[in-house]
């Protein structure tokens, strides 16, 4: 087998026995780390600090992953009878996930006999779409998918130069 110490430096091939005592000396540990290849690669190393280290990257992909991933749909609910100060929080929670990257779904929640008037769900989108209209491009028109009156909306870019006046 071909043996690497924890310098990195090879050593060249020896047999197992070797390459355990030596690492026994050293008061560190053998890892096989290529077995596929001819010779097999091992390497003298502390295996506890090994595997922590290969953990912590393990952490840093995923990491990286789900930030690389930010263009996810969430949903934020309102109902028919939601008064203006909470709409207006809830309008900003909506802003906050659009600014994220996130495309959002915003649906209208309606119970018992509040189906019987979609006008006022309809009022209530209408409202959150002119609020957010310069942040958000409108992907899905609303429309009813069960007790629930939704539509989606996805991030629009800043366009600055577009949005110089021309004199």
């Amino acid at each position: 087998m071909l043996v690497i110490d924890e310098t990195g430096t090879q050593l060249g091939t020896m047999n197992t026995n070797e390459a355990v005592k030596l690492a026994t000396d050293k008061e560190l540990d053998l890892v096989e780390v290529a077995a596929a290849s001819s010779p097999p690669v091992c390497r003298i190393l502390d295996y506890g600090k090994f595997r922590y280290h290969n953990t912590r990257k393990e952490r840093e992909s995923k990491k990286d992953q789900k930030s690389k991933n930010s263009n996810v749909l969430k949903e934020v609910r309102f109902k028919p009878r939601i008064g203006e100060h909470d709409k207006m929080a809830k309008i900003r929670k909506v802003q906050s996930l659009l600014a994220s990257g996130s495309k959002v779904k915003v649906s209208v929640m309606f119970r018992g006999r509040e189906i019987t008037h979609p006008e006022t769900g309809m009022a209530v989108l209408k409202s959150v779409a002119d609020e957010i209209a310069n942040q958000a491009a409108m992907d899905k028109r609303p429309g009813f998918e069960g007790r629930f009156l939704t539509m989606t909306l996805s991030p629009v870019k800043n366009k600055v130069a577009s949005s110089t006046t021309e004199i």
